[in-house]
């Protein structure tokens, strides 16, 4: 049945190729053209390089082939070179979005799934801040403020740290009468590293200074920073920035880095 099957085909003439179709169109070798039930009949010209004949090519999409050949056949049928064609009038229209829609299929798949990481990430903010949108809270800092706390805490609820106190008075004293320090051209710190295991007190001395200050304390983890999606970590750090200086004076704590 095999032998069978491989002598039919070989008996049987291939269709042409695409760009064998063009190219007898192009070489004015055609006399007619016809497509029918997405089947295209081209009628060869008596006196053809090729000889006299039909050929036919089975087309995948008729507008691809509308598209690539209409003008061309309409010029040669006004030249007199094709006698006569017969296929659907049709607009490019159809082509163009052919063209068009794998580029519209991945900006759909791609918005979808930004859509959906953004939809995962919003919901992990909505508990972080009391105010704004998820759509705000996207590129904002999670910050936690003083006023989340029912009281004030100062040096006194601070068990031990003796000498670590001593020193962070300095930065009590300064938010405390910064103009004395200032006249004397003194500056503060820019920062003040604590370190240390966890549970040795380093979040509740951070918050005993803003308490024995009176000032503003904005606490938030330093893995807030760091985000999948490029420019919200750095987006994050200027909203934080832009909190305090909005709630100056303030300390502003960065745990966990």
């Amino acid at each position: 049945m095999a032998v069978i099957f491989a002598l039919n085909g070989l008996n049987r003439k291939p269709d042409p190729a695409y760009a064998e179709v063009r190219l007898l169109l192009e070489q004015q070798q055609v006399a007619q053209v016809v497509v029918k039930d997405h089947q295209l009949t081209l009628t060869l010209r008596a006196d053809s390089d090729y000889g006299s004949g039909t050929l036919t090519y089975n087309l995948p999409n008729f507008w691809v082939f509308y598209n690539d050949f209409n003008d061309l056949i309409v010029s040669q049928w006004r030249a007199g070179i094709i006698t006569s064609y017969d296929y659907p009038a049709g607009s490019q229209t159809p082509a163009i979005l052919l063209s068009v829609l794998p580029w519209v299929a991945v900006i759909v798949v791609f918005g979808l799934l930004f859509y959906f990481m953004y939809l995962r990430q919003s919901s992990t903010n909505n508990g972080s801040s009391s105010s704004g949108t998820s759509v705000t809270r996207f590129g904002r800092a999670k910050v936690r403020t003083a006023k989340d706390q029912e009281r004030r805490i100062t040096f006194a609820d601070v068990a031990g740290a003796q000498e670590e106190k001593e020193e962070l008075q300095e930065i009590v004293e300064f938010l405390q009468n910064p103009k004395r320090f200032l006249d004397l051209g003194a500056r503060i710190p820019k920062g003040v590293l604590l370190v240390g295991p966890p549970g040795t007190g380093k979040t509740l001395l951070a918050k005993a200074v803003a308490g024995e200050a009176n000032v503003n304390f904005l606490s938030i983890s330093g893995s807030d920073f760091v985000e999948l999606y490029v420019g919200v970590g750095a987006s994050r750090v200027r909203d934080l920035f832009s909190q305090a200086k909005a709630d100056a004076p303030a300390i502003v704590f960065i745990d966990e880095i």
